[in-house]
């Protein structure tokens, strides 16, 4: 293994194993965490919807902390798989217990078939059913149509490390097409405490779709959400819409040309595990030159 001079940062694409694929994350490991303006302004310069910090540089406890480009955020899935994979890399298999600022975040790392693969499990999940007025303006905001929701998921708030609004559609037209008023739904969702949208369609019992809004993270969409995958899961289970313990499979990122896979197991009660790939997208850049920003992302 070669040596590693710190603190680095690199960036990874998470939950797939292809760089044309995936949510790209930034990933800065160091002895200690740099002061929050300065988190801030690497995350804001790399561009990417989440940028994880993690400290110290060796054992199996770090620190982490996610840096959207407007802000800091509580709980990051994909930036999460995407570090648990660099750690793997860079320090071996084993279970990295992250401490977030919800609360510790184990991530098993394995090798399997030569590729590493990272599983998180989140904190505990609970939801809450929104106020109809809140889903009557999200839905205005998305011009979706409320008749075409899938009755069989009802809208919820649902969290495991971080809030989403979750809304299922029938209509895979509905779901294709995502066209918002980006200022307004950031406004509404700042108000509500909400990190994304979990907009989802089910194809089969353990088959979804779904798509991600992010403005409050600076970022249109999202290619793929761990976070909301992990409180999507939960959701399901404590309100019984699926029979616990089951596996789900979300495809996201699709529409946007990054398709990412997300693997969520639900267990009979616990923290919800979300489970996939990551793969580099560049070298070393050290921390003081942050790759450039993935404008494919931009808002508009």
């Amino acid at each position: 293994m070669t040596a590693t001079t710190f603190p680095l940062l690199r960036r990874l694409a998470a939950f797939t194993d292809r760089p044309q694929g995936g949510n790209p994350a930034g990933v800065w490991i160091g002895s200690d965490l740099p002061a929050a303006e300065v988190m801030q302004a690497i995350a804001t310069e790399v561009g990417y919807s989440e940028t994880a910090f993690i400290a110290p540089t060796e054992g199996l406890a770090r620190t982490v902390r996610y840096y959207s480009p407007k802000a800091e955020v509580t709980f990051c899935g994909h930036a999460t798989i995407a570090s648990g994979v660099l750690l793997g890399e860079l320090d071996g298999e084993g279970i990295y217990r992250l401490a977030t600022a919800v609360g510790e975040i184990p991530v098993a790392v394995r090798r399997i078939d030569g590729t590493l693969e990272a599983a998180l499990t989140s904190v505990s999940t609970r939801h809450r059913f929104p106020a109809q007025a809140l889903v009557e303006e999200v839905l205005e905001i998305l011009s979706w149509n409320g008749n075409l929701l899938d009755s069989s998921i009802p809208p919820a708030v649902a969290y495991a490390g971080a809030w989403h609004l979750v809304l299922a559609t029938s209509s895979q037209d509905q779901l294709a097409t995502l066209s918002y008023d980006f200022d307004r739904l950031r406004s509404l969702m700042l108000a509500e405490d909400l990190t994304t949208l979990q907009l989802i369609r089910r194809e089969r019992e353990d088959l979804f779709h779904s798509r991600n809004p992010f403005p409050v993270g600076g970022v249109v969409e999202d290619p793929a959400t761990g976070a909301a995958a992990a409180a999507l899961g939960g959701y399901l289970r404590d309100a019984e819409l699926v029979a616990a313990p089951a596996r789900l499979v979300i495809r996201q990122g699709e529409a946007m040309g990054r398709p990412s896979l997300l693997h969520v197991e639900i267990p009979r009660e616990g923290g919800i595990t979300v489970r996939g790939n990551a793969v580099a997208l560049d070298e070393d850049f050290g921390s003081n030159q942050p790759p450039r920003p993935d404008t494919s992302k931009e808002s508009p």
